[in-house]
C-alpha cells in the first residue's frame, strides 16, 4: 500500500478544505443579489420580511433590503448605490424619471395617511377634515404647547413630504410652522416607527401611513386615530422605481425586472392585501395592480376611488 509522507498529507487535507469550501460557499451564496432602497414603512409593518423568502426562494436572488426615508432612497438611486427603489413621493418619483434616474415608475400598492394623537384629542380636531385640523393644531400648539404637540419625521421621508403639503393645504408656509413654537418637534430619526413611539410617550399628535400605525398599536402605543378620510390627499401610493442602467451599467435590469414581476403578480398581490389583516384589525395594504383603474383616478385625484 502506498503510504503517504507527513507532508503530502498536509497538502492533502489542504486541498480537501478548499474544495469544501468552495463547494459550501457556492451553495450557500445565491447566484445573484440586488439591492433594494426602500421606505421605512414597508419595513416597520414587516412586509419585505414575510415577503424576501417567497422571492428567494423562487429566483435564487439575495434581496439586500435597505430600509432608509425616501428622501435618502432617491440619493442611493442617484449614486448608483442600489438597484431599485421602492418609495412613496410621487411628486420627486415623476422627477427622478424624467431626469433620467430610473427608467420606470411601477406603483404596486397604497394605503392612507392618519393624523393620530392621545384619546382625549386635547386639540380637539376629530371630524374635522385634514386641512382644518391642521389649522386648529397649529393654533392650539400656540396656546397650549404643553398639553397640544405635535411630533413631525422632520426627515425628507414620504411622510414628511405628505405633511408639507398639508401644512400648505392647511395655508401656512412650513418655515413659518417649523417656528411656530416648542409644541411642534421634529425627530429626524428617519422612521416611521420610531417616532410613533415618540408622540406616544409625549402624548403628541403625528402624522402616520395607517400600516405601520396598525403594527405599531398592537406594541401598547397610547395613540389613537383622530382624522382618518379617504381622500386624496392623504392617499399613500408606493411605487417601485427601476434604476436606469445607462447611467450606472452595473445595475441588474434583468433580476431588477423579476422583482417588479414578482411585485405586480397576482399572487403576490393577493398576499399583500392579506398580510396582517387578522393579526392587525385591517389591511394594511391595498394592492394597486388589481385595483389599478380606481387607483390610479384616486392619485390623480379623481372622484370615483375604490369600487
Amino acid at each position: 500500500m502506498l503510504q503517504l509522507t507527513k507532508k503530502a498529507k498536509r497538502i492533502a487535507l489542504v486541498i480537501i478544505v478548499a474544495i469544501a469550501s468552495i463547494v459550501s460557499i457556492g451553495m450557500l451564496q445565491p447566484k445573484e443579489r440586488i439591492k433594494v432602497a426602500t421606505t421605512t414603512s414597508l419595513s416597520d409593518t414587516g412586509l419585505w420580511e414575510y415577503l424576501e423568502p417567497f422571492f428567494e426562494q423562487r429566483y435564487d436572488v439575495k434581496l439586500d433590503i435597505i430600509p432608509v426615508g425616501t428622501g435618502i432612497a432617491f440619493e442611493y438611486g442617484k449614486r448608483g448605490d442600489v438597484d431599485v427603489l421602492v418609495v412613496h413621493d410621487e411628486a420627486r418619483e415623476l422627477q427622478f424619471v424624467a431626469e433620467g434616474y430610473a427608467i420606470e415608475r411601477i406603483p404596486f400598492v397604497y394605503n392612507y395617511f392618519l393624523i393620530v394623537g392621545p384619546p382625549d384629542d386635547p386639540a380637539h380636531i376629530r371630524g374635522l377634515n385634514s386641512e382644518d385640523a391642521f389649522k386648529k393644531l397649529l393654533e392650539e400648539g400656540i396656546k397650549s404647547p404643553r398639553q397640544v404637540r405635535f411630533v413631525s419625521r422632520g426627515d425628507g421621508s414620504g411622510t414628511h413630504v405628505k405633511e408639507k403639503a398639508l401644512w400648505k393645504a392647511a395655508g401656512f408656509d412650513y418655515n413659518t410652522v417649523q417656528k411656530a413654537g416648542k409644541w411642534y418637534i421634529e425627530t429626524g430619526l428617519g422612521g416611521m416607527g420610531a417616532t410613533l413611539l415618540i408622540a406616544s410617550q409625549m402624548g403628541a399628535y403625528t402624522l402616520t401611513d395607517i400600516g405601520t400605525f396598525l403594527v405599531y398599536r398592537k406594541r401598547g402605543l397610547d395613540l389613537v386615530p383622530i382624522i382618518e378620510e379617504e381622500t386624496p390627499i392623504l392617499l399613500n401610493v408606493y411605487s417601485i422605481l427601476v434604476v436606469n442602467p445607462q447611467k450606472h451599467p452595473h445595475v441588474k435590469l434583468e433580476v431588477v425586472n423579476k422583482f417588479v414581476q414578482f411585485l405586480t403578480s397576482i399572487e403576490i398581490q393577493e398576499l399583500i392585501e392579506a398580510y396582517g389583516a387578522d393579526d392587525y384589525g385591517g389591511r394594511l395594504f391595498i394592492p394597486f395592480v388589481n385595483g389599478s383603474q380606481s387607483a390610479a383616478n384616486l392619485e390623480r385625484g379623481g372622484e370615483n376611488w375604490l369600487k
